[in-house]
């Protein structure tokens, strides 16, 4: 009886063909992604040929009448694609160099045991950064799929797989991080939508109840007419409700995500630790140009790395950023990072009572000292 040679097993796939599934795979995803636009342009092409060639040309009699529902049409449907533009294809903010680690400091992190020695690694990774929030647990916060220091209110997308500044939510309509770079984009997009159906509504809606009472012959233009208020109507109800929230996270000075989970300070969690008062809340995001307020370009205050902060005069112990006003002691802990705030973040502090000359003066004298308190803790 013959003994027969056992089969041997296939052998695995090779890594190019493993990669380049996995190449097609974000392809798809990234397709998909796309998606949720597509749609709110579908709809967007449709309202025009609806309102433009269906109401206004076909069925609106009056010339008057007419040319101005024309008119004021365009004008809210310029302002609604340009911000909607904007607010998609304006790439989110990471970043800068200086709160990434240098090579030889991710060799030390994955060298060394988590201690002592890689708190040492971050205090001097972290020693000139204006950090001011930690985690939970009091560590300061650090992204280990990025390998960097996070700045104030930045936070890991997993969607964009980046570290996004002043991160408020992923936004799957314009299939783009809304942040610090497009957050006024993204709310004149939310007014401008909000005024567009609006105004579809409520020029529509006489010719809706015409058509609902058979007022006018029964027309190709009798469905468009129709479910574009329908459309309208339902689309400015949400709309309103979502841009009444982010006004108020406007007026307060927060994101969506720290609506969720408030900031950590070094002493303790304040939900409002960002917020400067209604107007200079209003003009961070803003600006100070009023005649750019209201067009799609950027005129926010700041570099989204670095934020003025009212909590800074309340911390007994700190005394190194412009907030600050007395320091009980030469020798005393700095539990903040002693870097000055960005020019057009600062100058929002200077009408503050605490402020003065001679707390410039010491902050000038501590720039550079460590953190003693500083510790590590990975989060995404």
């Amino acid at each position: 009886m013959r003994c027969g040679k056992m089969a041997a097993p296939p052998p695995p796939p090779p890594a190019r063909a493993v990669g380049t599934w996995g190449g097609v795979r974000r392809r798809c995803q990234r397709l998909l992604y796309w998606v949720p636009v597509l749609f709110i342009s579908s709809i967007l092409c449709w309202s025009y040929y609806a309102y433009v060639t269906q109401l206004c040309l076909l069925t609106i009699t009056n010339i008057g009448e007419k040319v101005v529902c024309l008119v004021a049409y365009h004008i809210f449907f310029m302002l609604f694609v340009w911000s909607y533009w904007k607010t998609i294809f304006t790439l989110p903010m990471n970043p800068s160099k200086e709160f990434h680690l240098s090579y030889s400091d991710k060799e030390s992190l994955e060298r060394e045991p988590r201690g002592e020695s890689q708190q040492e690694v971050l205090r001097r990774a972290a020693k000139d950064l204006p950090i001011y929030t930690r985690t939970m647990s009091g560590a300061i916060r650090y992204c280990d799929r990025c390998h960097l220091v996070k700045p104030d209110r930045c936070h890991h997308c997993s969607v964009c797989d980046k570290c996004i500044l002043k991160m408020d939510h992923h936004c799957p309509w314009v299939n783009n991080c809304v942040g610090f770079s497009n957050y006024k984009f993204f709310l004149l997009f939310l007014a401008y939508s909000l005024l567009y159906c609006l105004f579809i509504a409520a020029t529509d809606l006489q010719y809706f109840i015409k058509f609902w009472t058979n007022g006018l012959p029964d027309t190709q233009a009798k469905f468009h007419i129709m479910f574009l208020f329908f459309a309208a109507a339902m689309f400015s109800v949400s709309l309103s409700s979502l841009f009444g929230y982010h006004c108020w996270l406007v007026s307060k000075n927060k994101s969506t995500l720290e609506v969720f989970r408030a900031p950590i300070f070094r002493h303790r969690t304040d939900k409002n630790g960002f917020s400067l008062g209604f107007s200079k809340n209003l003009r961070q995001v803003f600006g100070d140009e009023k005649k750019y307020w209201l067009l799609p370009v950027f005129s926010s205050l700041g570099d989204g790395c670095s934020f003025p902060t009212c909590l800074v005069n309340q911390d007994p112990e700190q005394a190194s950023t412009p907030g600050c006003l007395n320091s009980t002691s030469k020798n005393e802990n700095h539990l903040f990072p002693a870097k000055p705030l960005r020019d057009s973040q600062s100058h929002l502090l200077t009408d503050t009572p605490s402020w003065s000359e001679n707390s410039a003066k010491a902050e000038k004298g501590k720039v550079g000292m460590s953190n003693p308190a500083l510790t590590m803790e990975n989060e995404t």
